[in-house]
């Protein structure tokens, strides 16, 4: 039986935009008051796929300059060929960071292409085996008021969020003040989350962990800075029973994952479905903890991420941050909304991943 016939993607086009904060925002070790987006579209045979990163303006240069002439012409059915060309175009460019981020977004915009293309629901195509994706609220800023962390997470619980996570480790002084606002907003049967961005040492990490387990907290995510696996190790070995230590976001290509796991450095294991070079290497990087019958879980993306963790056989959770939240649904239509119980149920009467742009509406922010 011989081959199909070839459908070659046509074009490539790419935006960059950077849309403020309502606020200052601030975690354990970062400040910020922007996001950055980058929006790229796949042509072929009259359909358009959609896909998108949070990174920087540059990335715009790395799709441009180098990525949209490797996948123009390439069948438009074969993701997993063109992303290989992708990766290995891009080897003197470096294959992290803004690279990787900008190969995440074409990857996602030819899934969609894919997808269109055969005028099915992105969940098909990726052979989903859930449903839904279970979800937890995320915020929880540091510079917040006490006022402003009780409305967000009660907010969360409000719409059926039973899982909520805050931001902890800038001034550590005051985050068992904070953790006692967030339980008195939230109830006894929510699950509380903590995240410090890498804001501890290994030996305060380690007494956090003790504490945060005694205000409740299910989650203890980077309390050491991801590049240090002895350190997350540590903490995970010393960590008490019922808290579970994460890390793994900022991880952008797989042998990063296999270190990360090979150290044992993490109970549940974290990825980023925009960072991580895609869907292409998500669904990658859910094979290696399906060996080591670990969870993964999401990190952040949510309308893009729901779609593909219905794929992931030891699925934990995805994150539903405040920020891409409302970036996204500022950006598209057909965004998905949580469901009772905690989850964001793709639409399967929708091709694609579901979205359309609102071009009129982010213009403003357009930076590239």
């Amino acid at each position: 039986m011989g081959a199909g016939p070839v459908i070659p993607v046509e074009s490539v086009e790419v935006a960059a935009y950077t849309i403020p904060t309502e606020q200052p925002e601030a975690d354990g070790t970062l400040e910020w008051d922007s996001t950055g987006v980058l929006l790229v579209q796949a042509h072929a045979a009259g359909k358009v796929g959609l896909g998108y990163s949070y990174t920087q303006v540059g990335a715009t240069e790395v799709v441009r300059g180098k990525l949209a002439s490797v996948v123009q012409g390439c069948d438009a059915l074969r993701v997993g060929a063109a992303w290989t060309q992708m990766w290995s175009a891009v080897r003197n460019y470096g294959q992290t960071g803004v690279v990787s981020m900008a190969i995440s977004a074409v990857d996602i915009a030819l899934w969609d292409l894919k997808a269109r293309l055969l005028d099915r629901p992105l969940v098909d195509v990726l052979d989903a085996v859930h449903d839904s994706t279970p979800i937890y609220g995320s915020g929880g800023f540091c510079n917040y008021t006490d006022q402003q962390l009780s409305d967000q997470l009660s907010g969360w619980v409000e719409v059926g969020i039973p899982r909520v996570k805050m931001k902890t480790g800038r001034d550590p002084d005051r985050d068992p003040e904070r953790l006692r606002v967030a339980r008195h907003a939230i109830g006894d049967d929510v699950a509380l989350f903590t995240d410090a961005n890498g804001a501890f040492s290994r030996s305060d990490a380690v007494e956090w962990a003790h504490r945060y387990a005694d205000a409740g907290v299910r989650w203890f995510e980077e309390p050491v800075t991801s590049d240090d696996l002895p350190g997350l190790h540590l903490v995970r070995d010393r960590a008490p029973g019922g808290l579970d230590v994460a890390a793994g976001e900022y991880g952008w290509n797989l042998p990063y994952f296999q270190r990360m796991l090979d150290a044992e450095a993490v109970h549940c294991l974290q990825a980023d479905v925009t960072r991580c070079g895609g869907i292409s290497s998500f669904l990658r990087v859910g094979a290696l903890c399906d060996a080591r019958s670990i969870d993964l879980s999401a990190h952040c993306a949510p309308q893009i991420s729901a779609q593909v963790c219905t794929a992931i056989w030891h699925l934990r959770h995805l994150e539903y941050f405040h920020d891409h939240n409302r970036i996204e649904h500022m950006m598209f239509d057909g965004c998905l909304e949580p469901e009772s119980g905690g989850v964001l149920r793709p639409d399967r009467s929708r091709v694609g991943c579901g979205l359309s742009v609102k071009w009129a509406d982010i213009e403003q922010w357009r930076a590239a």
